[in-house]
């Protein structure tokens, strides 16, 4: 008896191998005026006419392009338009929930999601600390950017002219601790760019210290922030880099799942 073929074995196999292609195309930077035939058989260790197969299909759909002239290929277009849908489609709050979850599970302290208003962040999501004691906020509020750390966040990664437009709404003293001073803020801006993450030392509210650190979107631009914030007692500067670190564990994974584009890492 002669053996039927596992045509859906067959199909899957073929599918993996053309979304590889796609892949190589996304991530080969050796190659970014697109790769050759040549290219593509040795970096996905496939022979030529297996690639001009698996191109075909792609091809007819406009994932993969081929150059008229040199005929290298590249993505298509349709790759931009599916990004786009995805993005548009892509609740924050919903994306963030787990990651909120999970750093509250861990560190023990409330967790926010927050926006830029310029020149204020304002709280869309969080989730509170176990602890009877905790900081008092409520989604939808706002606070000043130049003194909480969520601020700095987006403050550090913003246009000069963004900063400007912030130090000119004015910087008054909310602490002992407040920042007040452009120059003051931008030599902070700087320290939070280089270790990735930013510290609210008891500058916006009495007693309160915060740790804040970004979400990247596609752009390379600061799509959201989400911070830890508690009573200095227990956040403590001793807590502060191990909460940084969490945090950007739980930053980066959230770009990613955003689709979100790092910055470089500074130069030492």
């Amino acid at each position: 008896m002669t053996s039927r073929p596992d045509t859906g074995r067959n199909t899957s196999s073929s599918l993996r191998r053309a979304l590889s292609i796609v892949m190589f195309l996304a991530e080969d930077r050796g190659h970014p005026r697109g790769a050759t035939l040549t290219d593509l058989a040795e970096g996905l260790g496939l022979s030529k006419s297996t690639i001009l197969r698996l191109l075909a299909p792609l091809r007819e759909v406009r994932l993969v392009d081929q150059d008229s002239e040199n005929g290298r290929y590249q993505l298509g277009p349709q790759n931009a338009f599916l990004g786009q849908v995805y993005l548009e489609r892509l609740d924050f709050r919903e994306a963030a929930a787990p990651y909120l979850h999970e750093l509250v599970d861990g560190i023990g302290e409330t967790v926010h999601l927050v926006v830029f208003d310029p020149p204020e962040i304002v709280y869309i999501d969080k989730v509170e600390s176990p602890q009877p004691v905790r900081m008092h906020s409520r989604i939808g509020s706002r606070q000043p950017a130049y003194c909480t750390a969520v601020g700095k966040v987006f403050l550090a990664y913003a246009s000069p002219a963004v900063v400007d437009q912030v130090i000119a709404w004015g910087m008054p003293t909310r602490t002992p601790a407040t920042i007040t001073t452009a120059g003051w803020l931008r030599a902070e801006l700087g320290a939070v760019r280089e270790r990735g993450y930013a510290i609210d030392d008891v500058e916006n509210e009495a007693e309160i210290r915060c740790v804040a650190a970004p979400v990247f979107d596609h752009s390379g631009a600061v799509a959201t922030a989400i911070s830890v914030s508690g009573p200095a007692s227990r956040v403590t500067r001793d807590r502060v880099a191990e909460i940084g670190e969490s945090l950007l564990a739980s930053t980066k994974a959230l770009s990613e799942r955003l689709g979100g584009t790092l910055p470089p890492a500074p130069a030492p």
